[in-house]
């Protein structure tokens, strides 16, 4: 009589071992994304808005005047011509995602009212408004370097923080 299973032991150790090597490799991949062990970028999406942007809007101006303050509208719909929609997404790589939204209603090529999460401060006057630039300067956050990021530097016979390219200044 021939044994109901065929082959030796050697042959059902390696279909043990794929099936476990199988398994730790997918159960790794859905971690690397908990551990920040994979880089996600930040992701920014339409106008920048700024509250001194909205600040500088008043009832009464035309098109172009707006314009000039705000930039082009993210959304200019052709079924709705005396509305404009200026939208901005933020989502950072790691973080909680910001959202603005301003939308400008025009009443014969005038500015009539704002409304969205952004609204002009009424206690502000033009007198007393000063002049800035807004400056959008991500954060820098200095992650610690992944598994592989370590094992690839220590493959290559680098160090973690050592650059691959040559700077003009040591050429």
């Amino acid at each position: 009589m021939r044994p109901l299973i065929s082959g030796n032991t050697a042959d059902l150790r390696m279909k043990k071992l794929l099936i476990i090597m199988t398994c730790i490799a997918s159960l790794s991949t859905t971690a690397c994304s908990r551990y920040h062990l994979v880089h996600k970028i930040d992701i920014q999406q339409g106008n920048v808005i700024t509250q001194d942007e909205v600040n500088q809007l008043e009832p009464g101006m035309n098109r172009r005047q707006v314009q000039y303050i705000m930039g082009s509208p993210m959304i200019a719909d052709v079924f709705h011509q005396d509305r404009w929609d200026y939208v901005y997404l933020f989502q950072p790589g790691y973080g909680e995602k910001l959202e603005e939204r301003v939308t400008l209603y025009f009443e014969n090529d005038a500015l009539s009212r704002v409304s969205g999460t952004l609204h002009p401060d009424a206690s502000d006057t033009a007198s007393e408004r000063p002049q800035q630039v807004t400056l959008v300067v991500p954060p820098e956050v200095r992650i610690e370097p992944g598994i592989f990021n370590k094992l690839w530097h220590w493959m290559t016979f680098r160090k973690v923080g050592e650059d691959s390219y040559v700077s003009s200044k040591d050429r």
